[in-house]
């Protein structure tokens, strides 16, 4: 089964200058990027990962998918739970990251975002 705790680490860690920490203790793994939060993969009685996402795509996910929820414990405009548990399709997943990434990439300034994202990173699709 691909949705382990290593596995989810491993996506996240992936992003280019991400870095994982635990400031809200050892049961949230906070991933950062240039010192600001794409994500965050609750360790609770449920696997779960916090992403940021475009409000109407929030709304939009949550309608969709049952295993799609507003951010816990977070701007729930702005950030969706998923339950890493519930059978959701990887790859979907990880697009999620993937988007979740890109718009915290995209609000630092272009000088670091040119560093970030180099001519050796892959292109990412714009919505």
């Amino acid at each position: 089964m691909a949705q382990t705790l290593d596995f989810w680490r491993t996506v996240m860690q992936s992003k280019p200058g991400s870095q994982e920490e635990t400031p809200f203790g050892p049961d949230a793994l906070v991933y950062k990027v240039a010192g600001k939060m794409f994500g965050l993969i609750g360790l609770g009685d449920r696997l779960t990962m916090n992403l940021k996402c475009d409000p109407q795509d929030a709304l939009i996910l949550r309608e969709a998918f049952p295993a799609v929820t507003p951010g816990y414990h977070m701007n729930k405009q702005h950030w969706n739970t998923v339950d890493l548990t519930a059978g959701l399709d990887p790859d979907l997943i990880s697009e999620w990251i993937d988007d979740s990434y890109q718009l915290v990439v995209r609000s630092l300034p272009k000088k670091q975002q040119a560093q970030l994202l180099s001519p050796t990173q892959p292109e990412t699709r714009d919505e």
